[in-house]
């Protein structure tokens, strides 16, 4: 069983960490922008706590802008699965990611 937190609370996350109880941790835009924090300081805090995966969701839509998009979250540290959406364009840019060795999640 893994546990995967679906929050961008920092202190939940260092809790969960303790008590070793987190495999990972699943973010979006929505999510980071509840949390009144930018998003990529606040993606790179998380991974500093969270040894597993931290998903980093791209905003965009469009393939072309999803892979800037990915280029610059993958950038943040070696844990970053990026999520990208259940699209033509999100499955384009999946394939093309997994085979560069990035981790990716999709939704």
């Amino acid at each position: 069983m893994k546990f995967f937190a679906d929050t961008s609370d920092i202190d939940e996350i260092k809790e969960l960490a303790e008590y070793g109880l987190l495999d990972g941790v699943t973010t979006n835009p929505s999510i980071i922008a509840k949390s009144g924090r930018e998003f990529l300081p606040l993606i790179k805090e998380i991974c500093d706590i969270c040894d597993g995966p931290v998903s980093a969701e791209v905003a965009s839509t469009d393939y072309d802008t999803m892979r800037k998009e990915a280029d610059v979250l993958r950038e943040i540290a070696d844990n970053v699965a990026i999520k990208v959406p259940l699209t033509p364009a999100g499955i384009k840019t999946c394939k093309e990611l997994s085979d560069e060795g990035t981790m990716v999640n999709v939704t």
